[in-house]
């Protein structure tokens, strides 16, 4: 089952989605949603992009499951859309560990209200705080009798983890990511982000081993990153495309560029074990690259934007639609690969 993020992104009225549902429809891929409430649910269903391909809802950031608000909430959007989308998604909380028995009790409290709806989506739970990732594996262990909780492994935000972790035992403590804004330094700790960047991987592979242990379904937002990425207009320094490289102001090895944590190897290897510890059936995988500058003439979609005087935003979401779209062709033929 593959997914990608279907949103705006960037200013404009819902002709921006209306290219979305067609973009998407064209390459067949299914639509991860952000909504907060059963109103803005519905109102991205209508513009889905099929009825046949499968819908993720992610729902919204600040949602605990240790808060009684949040679980009805959560209750009440699997209500809303049951039979109609595959699953939901939640972040996790640095107190999953630290309270750990807290969230085991909430996540069974959950999963019995979840039971008692038809069809019900599934609940995936998103490495998305910087947990220790055996920890993180450990808690779904502990829930591994649930049937519709689960988890969702953020590959990029278990990479740059690593990768910090990693940099960090190098070098004192210091914090990779940091590096960006003292750029002069760069080229003297250019090796050891190297070192750094290249454990991101095998931790992602890891994990993925520990989670297919547990016999459940396990959702996976798929994008790469650099501890050194400042493309990112929200301040992150993943969810970039596999396709790129990091671009550098100096030679390294006789370039001017080195490769991001994946790659698209990388996604290849990743989307490997994830159907031969997960299953096929049971392993799910959204594509969550972000929006970066460019712009793409917009074609067969020119007429949903007759409205419009200056194109350019248009033309930028169909840059971004096409990025989405290249990585979506290296994801089937990851899948394929594994066939």
């Amino acid at each position: 089952m593959t997914l990608g993020l279907f949103e705006k992104r960037i200013e404009g009225d819902d002709a921006l989605l209306e290219l979305a549902r067609l973009r998407f429809k064209q390459a067949r891929m299914g639509a991860e949603m952000h909504a907060a409430t059963p109103q803005q649910l519905e109102h991205l269903m209508r513009i889905r992009p099929a009825a046949d391909l499968p819908v993720v809802v992610h729902l919204p950031r600040h949602f605990n499951l240790l808060n009684d608000d949040h679980r009805k909430q959560i209750a009440d959007m699997a209500s809303v859309s049951a039979g109609r989308i595959y699953g939901m998604v939640i972040h996790d909380h640095q107190d999953l560990i630290s309270r750990s028995d807290e969230f085991v009790q909430a996540a069974g409290a959950i999963d019995r209200e979840l039971a008692q709806i038809r069809a019900c989506p599934l609940l995936f739970v998103e490495y998305a705080s910087g947990l220790e990732p055996r920890m993180f594996a450990r808690f779904f262990e502990a829930i591994r009798d649930l049937a519709y909780v689960s988890a969702c492994v953020d590959v990029g935000h278990v990479g740059i983890k690593q990768a910090r972790n990693t940099f960090a035992n190098m070098h004192r403590g210091e914090d990779i990511c940091a590096l960006k804004g003292e750029p002069s330094r760069i080229p003297d700790m250019i090796v050891s982000v190297e070192t750094a960047v290249g454990s991101a991987l095998p931790t992602v592979l890891d994990l993925t081993d520990a989670l297919g242990k547990i016999e459940k379904p396990v959702h996976f937002h798929l994008h790469d990153g650099h501890p050194l990425s400042n493309f990112s207009p929200y301040g992150v320094s993943d969810h970039l495309s596999f396709l790129m490289e990091m671009p550098l102001n100096f030679d390294y090895r006789g370039r001017r560029s080195v490769p991001l944590m994946f790659g698209r190897a990388g996604l290849h290897q990743i989307v490997k074990k994830g159907v031969q510890t997960i299953g096929r059936e049971r392993v799910s995988f959204t594509l969550e690259i972000h929006p970066l500058p460019g712009h793409l003439s917009l074609g067969d979609a020119a007429p949903l934007f007759k409205h419009w005087v200056d194109k350019t935003n248009a033309e930028w979401m169909n840059h971004w639609l096409a990025v989405l779209r290249e990585n979506h062709v290296a994801l089937l033929e990851a899948l394929i690969l594994k066939a």
